[in-house]
């Protein structure tokens, strides 16, 4: 196979999250179109949460050693040059960035080296903070891109603004139906049932990893009154991990918002990380993206498909591109109150053929994000981009 045809898909790590997700959907993709596609982490292979598709190979960085680790930021040039090196022996003819901070350090490292380099942002921009140091190297190298892949307009427009991001591509996530399964899998009635949960008894769903930017905790507080006033209703949130995030114990910090009222405590659930969503999807009454902000939510996009009557907040950006309030799911402006927010859950709640009619009517997201049409758009502009640059 030529060099141009090897391509590394470079991503902190594969841990549970829409962002691991779509690189291995890419590098699936890839493999497919006939390219040699190999998945870079800088995080260990035991950090890896979904299967790695037939044909990809998973490569993992050095670590650092322990003189690096010492000089903290001030090893960010040892750090590219090594990446540097490591794209050189593996005669990469593309280099695909997924998230900002791998996608900066292999915008410098691809750069030495002339490799072209496409770049994925997976959130939206000014709201998912990277620190001073890490927002000017972005500013500097995120216009050397042959390509920048953007969810939706909105995150490109920003982009174009702001990063003097003019090269894109409007690339939505696909959506693979049926939903793909794999470990761990936990059959949601038996795991409800041990947890006190009746099989009648109605459940709000939600899915995320990280507790802050879901908005977990305004969840939590549109559904303690609806729970107050009914006694069988239960929350899951399924996706947080019982091991810390950036040194917080999510689940805990939620559990703390009840310390006061035990007999809610017991209706609130934490499944961790599931690899059965449809079946989740599908015991849920309703979904809830309580988001403050996203890139894109993958988890939207799926529950739609599973036919999961969804309620989200239009936050920045991605849930408006999905639901069209009043037709396939409802959408509440980011301003709503706690008080609209309960009002629409609780009417939602107690109204089965109005949820069934938005369920069914979510259920068209299949076609319109199918992924067939989304690999030919991303192949074709990879395959330009590779040409450019041997024409160049």
């Amino acid at each position: 196979m030529s060099d141009s045809k090897r391509v590394v898909l470079y991503i902190d790590s594969l841990k549970l999250g829409g962002a691991e997700r779509v690189t291995l959907t890419w590098s699936n993709w890839l493999h497919q179109a006939g390219w040699q596609p190999l998945v870079l982490t800088r995080k260990p292979m035991s950090w890896d949460f979904y299967p790695l598709p037939q044909g990809v190979t998973r490569v993992v960085e050095p670590s650092d050693n322990s003189w690096m680790r010492r000089l903290g930021p001030l090893a960010f040039p040892l750090r590219v040059l090594r990446l540097q090196r490591w794209l050189d022996a593996q005669n990469v003819g593309l280099a695909i960035g997924v998230t900002s901070l791998p996608a900066i350090k292999l915008l410098f490292a691809a750069r030495l080296l002339g490799i072209p380099c496409v770049v994925s942002e997976r959130n939206f921009p000014p709201l998912k903070r990277i620190g001073w140091i890490w927002s000017g190297l972005r500013r500097l190298s995120y216009p050397w891109a042959a390509l920048h892949l953007v969810q939706t307009a909105a995150v490109g427009k920003w982009m174009a603004a702001h990063l003097g991001v003019h090269r894109q591509l409007l690339l939505p996530n696909p959506v693979q139906w049926p939903l793909t399964r794999f470990h761990p899998s936990l059959e949601p009635h038996d795991w409800l049932s041990s947890q006190g949960c009746g099989s009648s008894d109605p459940v709000l769903l939600a899915v995320g990893t990280k507790a802050d930017q879901k908005g977990f905790d305004r969840l939590l507080r549109w559904w303690i009154p609806l729970a107050q006033a009914d006694a069988r209703l239960h929350l899951v949130i399924a996706g947080l991990d019982e091991r810390p995030y950036h040194g917080r114990d999510q689940q805990a910090d939620l559990r703390t918002l009840l310390l006061n009222q035990p007999e809610l405590q017991v209706r609130l659930h934490f499944p961790g990380r599931v690899g059965n969503l449809a079946d989740w999807y599908l015991r849920s009454q309703l979904f809830v993206l309580s988001s403050r902000y996203e890139g894109f939510p993958n988890v939207l996009l799926e529950a739609m498909a599973a036919g999961c009557c969804c309620v989200s907040a239009d936050c920045p950006q991605g849930p408006a591109d999905l639901i069209q309030d009043g037709i396939n799911g409802r959408l509440l402006p980011e301003a709503a109150s706690d008080l609209q927010w309960v009002q629409l859950l609780r009417e939602l709640l107690s109204d089965a053929a109005e949820r069934q009619r938005l369920a069914l009517n979510a259920l068209k997201v299949r076609q319109l994000f199918a992924p067939a049409v989304l690999q030919q758009r991303l192949i074709r502009a990879l395959e330009c981009v590779v040409k450019q640059e041997a024409a160049n």
